[in-house]
């Protein structure tokens, strides 16, 4: 089969386990769970949020593509424990001082007495545990899950005044000699990270160690956060930590107003039906996952948490005390997974996303993509995954539910022979020998493209395909520096469909 495509797309349809591709697999490096790097060293941070809880139910699904070194209780903007001592705290425009509420200064903010929600997501791991080991190599015990719970900075709103556990151990991660890159995971407040720099920096500042401790620490941060959600990053890390790599991971499409994002095609993957089927009825997470109408609370009696009614309009919910801040939805449907942007990019699915803020994948990119409508889009350059990652949590699922490999599917391997990242020169041809494999014996598509989006060559390449290797022609107009992204999609014919990649760098030279 050959095809000419001056844009775009390229497309050879695989049957089977055939490969795409002309080498044999020995010459294939990087294909999914197999490439043999070191899987991101994580520390992952969470308060009572119910987004929150269902993030963490992703993440721990993905926990065998994670170094985790801790699961971390954080505080925010609006959730803090309190120190049990009576303090009342009190930040002027918060979410309690809102014209008309004045509920504080109070002794804590939408945190129940005994948090204990991630040890709860921990038991049910326990129980899925056995099933997720039979589909993929490399997941955590519980206990060893439960033995990296900790307390973070969660008594009041951006405090940093004083040490925790969890900054305790933030610090200690920054400091040792391990290799590669710390990455600190929050959907909460940076205040855990926040004091753990504080004290790394009001230890060795003056000393003759500081200059080395501020560049190990600095080249070693890797922050990814949902926000800056109590200000710290704002007051503390950025004044005083401004070479520490700071990625902002806010999308849309994964909170509460996914339905303002999401891709008209996509649209029932937020559905009632949809979530029911794949997700809060599947296994032993599915009950734990909040969705519209499921009768529940984080913190009871909370105010601003009236997701858990069903059969109630607006109106009675105010009448009732409830401050009604987003439009109600069908029960059972989609509520938010707000945070799962923050670890989406570390994923091992090809992409490559985590290796630098704007190369892009299933979390975002520090950048905007054009999407179908002709226009730049922040929101385009996540839900453009959107239905890839959803399937593929869909599958995960279905995982914990069965130890037979056989009854549910898994994704493909995706792979590209030689360099991923290549010099070229304008003018010159670059072959590319793509693999794609699947484990269930699935029929396979793959598909060449050209990530326009995040490559910094403005315009697109020639490409041509035959037999499997895709021909790429560098524009005689490239300019030193300039790269081209070049994205191997494979995807199996399976239920849910899943997709695997390999993204392949050339830089102008």
């Amino acid at each position: 089969m050959r095809a000419t495509l001056p844009g775009r797309l390229l497309t050879c349809a695989l049957a089977a386990v055939l490969a795409c591709g002309v080498l044999p697999s020995a010459a294939f490096a990087d294909a999914r769970h197999g490439g043999g790097d070191r899987r991101p060293r994580v520390i992952l941070m969470h308060d009572p949020e119910l987004d929150d809880q269902n993030t963490l139910i992703r993440y721990l699904l993905y926990s065998n593509e994670f170094d985790t070194e801790a699961l971390l209780y954080a505080s925010s903007g609006v959730h803090w424990a309190g120190d049990g001592k009576g303090t009342t705290w009190f930040v002027p425009g918060r979410e309690y001082d809102r014209p008309g509420l004045n509920l504080c200064p109070c002794t804590s903010w939408r945190w129940k007495p005994g948090e204990r929600f991630i040890h709860e997501a921990v038991d049910l791991y326990a129980r899925a545990y056995p099933n997720l080991r039979a589909h993929a190599k490399g997941y955590p015990s519980p206990g060893e899950l439960k033995s990296k719970i900790l307390d973070g900075n969660i008594a009041f709103d951006g405090d940093i005044s004083t040490d925790s556990p969890g900054s305790d151990l933030i610090r200690r991660k920054l400091l040792d000699d391990e290799p590669g890159p710390l990455y600190l995971l929050t959907g909460a407040g940076q205040s855990t990270i926040a004091r753990a720099l504080k004290s790394i920096k009001d230890r060795y500042e003056g000393t003759p160690q500081w200059p080395a401790i501020y560049r190990k620490v600095s080249r070693k941060a890797v922050i990814q956060s949902f926000g800056d959600q109590d200000d710290t990053y704002a007051r503390y890390i950025g004044p005083n930590w401004p070479d520490v790599e700071f990625r902002q991971m806010a999308t849309t499409i994964w909170g509460y107003g996914a339905r303002r994002a999401v891709l008209p095609q996509d649209a029932e993957l937020l559905s009632a039906a949809w979530t029911r089927a794949n997700v809060s009825e599947v296994g032993p997470f599915g009950p734990f996952y909040r969705v519209w109408g499921d009768g529940e609370q984080m913190v009871p009696g909370d105010i601003f948490d009236f997701f858990g009614f069903s059969g109630l309009t607006a109106e009675q919910l105010r009448e009732q005390g409830y401050i009604v801040w987003t439009a109600l939805q069908e029960k059972g449907s989609w509520i938010s997974e707000g945070d799962t942007s923050i670890f989406m990019n570390l994923l091992d699915n090809g992409l490559r996303a985590g290796t630098d803020a704007s190369w892009g994948g299933w979390g975002g990119r520090a950048g905007t993509d054009v999407g179908p409508d002709g226009t730049a889009s922040a929101d385009y350059a996540v839900t453009r995954w959107f239905r890839a990652a959803q399937h593929d949590f869909a599958a995960r699922l279905k995982w914990t539910t069965t130890p037979a490999f056989s009854q549910v599917n898994h994704e493909p391997a995706v792979s590209v022979a030689g360099p991923l990242d290549r010099d070229v020169r304008p003018g010159r041809t670059v072959t590319l020998n793509g693999r794609v494999t699947d484990p269930d014996r699935d029929a396979v598509t793959a598909t060449w493209w050209q990530y326009t989006d995040a490559g910094t060559y403005p315009g697109t390449v020639e490409v041509t395909q035959r037999d499997g290797a895709a021909r790429v022609r560098v524009p005689r107009d490239a300019r030193p520096g300039q790269t081209i992204h070049l994205i191997l999609r494979g995807t199996d014919a399976g239920s849910p469909a899943l997709t695997s990649y390999q993204r392949v760098v050339l830089t102008v030279r």
